[in-house]
């Protein structure tokens, strides 16, 4: 008997020792990935939109923050920050920009209802999703002014969405949302909770990890590299029109844009980047040509907007673009004009900022008679970098995926909910799946020790008899 009781021994010790090693081999668990660009598109209650427009409250809404309008009824926060676990699902992404509602106008100018939803985070852990926001609002019944930082407002429905091992971006559609016990509260008790309010769809890009930086050697100084008056760098920024978007990418249109040659979109603004040309601080004048192009299709609609150019001169500027619709191209049209009486430089950078703007008699005719002459337009924001630190201004960060194809409204609405991709992203090096292969080749080692172990036990016992 003491010689098996001894193999039984060295069998367990074996064992602790097999399990030490894989224990102590198996990677660690992914690191959390950072959010880094994104947006969220939520229409909050499509009831209250034409509530608050309607003849009863006889109000209006208004954009804050950078924030654009999407479709029919959906507002579209940007700039995504926050952090997402592939291991546990555990996502958090805040988003930028906010929307000021007001109606029931009184006798004084002040409104009855004034309310103003900013700055929505979306949190979601253990399979459950909540919506914050930060709300403004005016009580109903005191009239008190209430403001309120990231309260609980609207509870996510993730049914059948899973969170775990995805890749860039996290998107999610059509996420069905409720209406809070707080939010009720904060909502000026418009609402009661439980209240369905809109779906909520969004797109978080995820960083890449960040690789080190390759040394260089430090370069030589030659002096200036631009002729007097050719400016570093230069951007324009500007929307074409707010209802104008909002009719090509509704349901009467149906239709969407599509950037191109470098051109960005900002939500509530197109930026045309790469700006070339001449500059003239004493006199503030700008002869500057820039690069990328929208076009815009959709019901009986097919508009190009390319070769953008900007001047300004004597505190008056012009935007000029080649315009290509049914078919046919005209160079260099001038669509809008807009003030520029102050385009001094102040630290290197000469910035205009939503400066007002209406549309040209050349304008109006490549809008093919949509609006007339003298009508507002979005306002224009232009950037010229002439000192050597200067910098342009950030752009609203929509993430990879801006402007996915708009749903036709009208019909119920789905839980069109996914994460990322279908299949998660292969697993690095010091993933958590890794943990599993460890796994598997420990077992495979044990039960090769384990028979080695049966097969001595064996061969002695038949020595034994």
């Amino acid at each position: 008997m003491l010689p098996s009781r001894a193999v039984r021994v060295f069998a367990v010790a074996l064992l602790a020792v097999l399990v030490g090693t894989l224990l102590q081999a198996a990677p660690a668990q992914a690191a959390q990935r950072t959010v880094q660009g994104g947006r969220l598109d939520w229409g909050i209650k499509s009831s209250f939109q034409r509530y608050v427009t309607g003849p009863i409250a006889g109000g209006s809404w208004s954009l804050t923050g950078g924030a654009a309008t999407f479709g029919g009824s959906q507002f579209r926060f940007h700039s995504a920050s926050g952090s997402y676990d592939p291991d546990t699902g555990a996502f958090e992404s805040g988003f930028l920009g906010g929307v000021r509602f007001t109606g029931h106008r009184k006798a004084d100018g002040s409104y009855e209802l004034d309310l103003t939803i900013s700055r929505p985070t979306v949190r979601i852990s253990g399979g459950r999703g909540t919506l914050h926001v930060d709300m403004v609002s005016r009580s109903r019944s005191t009239g008190k002014v209430t403001s309120t930082a990231q309260v609980a407002f609207a509870a996510l429905n993730l049914s059948g969405i899973g969170m775990k091992g995805g890749s860039s971006p996290v998107r999610l559609n059509n996420v069905p949302a409720t209406l809070t016990a707080q939010g009720a509260k904060a909502f000026a008790g418009y609402y009661a909770a439980g209240t369905p309010l809109d779906p909520v769809t969004l797109s978080a890009d995820l960083a890449a990890a960040r690789q080190p930086k390759p040394s260089q050697a430090p370069t030589k100084k030659t002096g200036p590299d631009r002729a007097p008056g050719v400016f570093r760098d230069a951007a324009v920024d500007w929307g074409v029109r707010r209802t104008f978007r909002e009719y090509v990418s509704g349901p009467v249109a149906e239709g969407r844009w599509a950037l191109s040659g470098g051109a960005q979109d900002g939500g509530a603004l197109f930026r045309f980047p790469g700006g070339k040309g001449t500059y003239d601080a004493g006199e503030q004048v700008l002869d500057a040509a820039f690069a990328g192009a929208v076009r815009f299709t959709g019901r009986q609609l097919d508009l190009t907007l390319a070769h953008v150019r900007v001047r300004v001169r004597a505190g008056k500027g012009t935007l000029s673009a080649d315009v290509t619709a049914a078919g046919r191209t005209d160079t260099a049209v001038p669509l809008i004009a807009f003030s520029a009486v102050d385009f001094t430089p102040k630290n290197g950078l000469a910035r205009l900022t939503e400066t007002p703007a209406t549309l040209t008699e050349g304008g109006a005719k490549a809008f093919g008679g949509m609006y007339e002459a003298g009508t507002a337009m979005d306002p224009v924001s232009l950037a010229v970098a002439v000192g050597p630190k200067a910098h342009l201004p950030a752009l609203p960060d929509l993430g990879s995926d801006a402007q996915p194809a708009p749903k036709p409204t009208g019909r119920p609405a789905t839980t069109d909910t996914t994460t990322t991709t279908t299949a998660p992203a292969p697993a690095a090096a010091g993933s958590s799946s890794g943990t599993g292969t460890y796994i598997a080749v420990g077992a495979a080692v044990f039960a090769a020790a384990a028979a080695g172990v049966l097969y001595a036990v064996r061969r002695r016992r038949t020595s034994q008899n």
